[in-house]
């Protein structure tokens, strides 16, 4: 097995960067004047985020899961100015109306390519993603949504209200698709039920997907009847045939939108508390 960390001692500057940004701190100077080294037993606290080779400015130090070289250098002139932040996160809008076209399957993989790099607790990197490509398949898995539905406005009338499942199932019955919204695509992210972190790296995974989505001409919408019934109904676990012990975290719906948005709406004023400690200025 090669070593955790190999620097050049010619290209390194001794600057110090990568011993403090080191999420792990097992980065050290080992003695006065030489590159900075990994502690003994690294290995075992090492999370592979990659920091200390993207925080290098020389490109002296390598990683034994990434070099410098695998590392594509940061772009600053394509960086968002703050009025592009605004307008790129103003601008997404959950697509529901969908066009019959399909998404060309390598696209569908691209965008979870660029999902991949959302951040996950501890670097732990566990997303895994199901993609329903076909748009039939789509519609039987709502389907079986709908059943679930109808078995708990039965069961557990109180909840089924509160989701307004029973307008749902009334618009199938009509041949309206409020589940899926009749999308040619969905994507599930999923992973172990025992993962401590997959709850909130997958919704975190997704939320990168839906905003790079616009950037190929895509829609998204959340599926979250699905979701909920994928967490809780057998019929539609076994549908989608996922590994063992792995649930739904969250799915989107995903394809052309028939339709365009020419304005930003406007949102309520966001709920904002400031913590008030003895020596903390007081907020605006």
């Amino acid at each position: 097995m090669s070593q955790l960390l190999s620097i050049s001692d010619e290209a390194c500057t001794r600057c110090g960067r990568c011993v403090v940004v080191c999420p792990a701190h097992i980065i050290k100077f080992q003695e006065k004047d030489s590159v900075p080294g990994s502690y003994e037993g690294a290995e075992s606290f090492c999370i592979n985020c990659g920091h200390c080779v993207a925080v290098c400015p020389q490109g002296a130090l390598t990683h034994r899961s990434m070099s410098p070289d695998q590392c594509p250098s940061m772009q600053p002139e394509w960086l968002l100015s703050p009025a592009q932040a605004e307008h790129v996160l103003r601008s997404r809008r959950s697509t529901r109306v969908f066009t019959k076209q399909n998404a060309d399957r390598d696209l569908l993989t691209r965008l979870i390519e660029l999902a991949k790099y959302a951040p996950t607790g501890h670097n732990s990197q566990t997303v895994n993603w199901h993609i329903v490509y076909e748009a039939d398949d789509v519609r039987k898995l709502a389907g079986l949504v709908v059943d679930w539905m109808r078995h708990t406005i039965l069961e557990t009338p109180q909840t089924a209200k509160g989701m307004n499942m029973d307008r749902v199932v009334a618009a199938w019955e009509k041949g309206s698709d409020r589940i899926c919204r009749s999308a040619p695509h969905m994507i599930l992210a999923h992973s172990a039920m025992d993962d401590r972190f997959a709850f909130n790296s997958c919704p975190i995974a997704l939320s990168y997907l839906e905003l790079a989505a616009p950037s190929f001409g895509l829609g998204s919408c959340w599926a979250g009847y699905f979701t909920a019934a994928a967490r809780s109904w057998p019929p539609l676990q076994v549908a989608l045939g996922l590994p063992d012990k792995h649930i739904v975290f969250g799915g989107v719906l995903v394809g052309y939108p028939q339709y365009l948005y020419k304005r930003l709406p406007l949102r309520n004023k966001p709920l904002i508390t400031w913590q008030q400690g003895e020596s903390a200025p007081a907020g605006p």
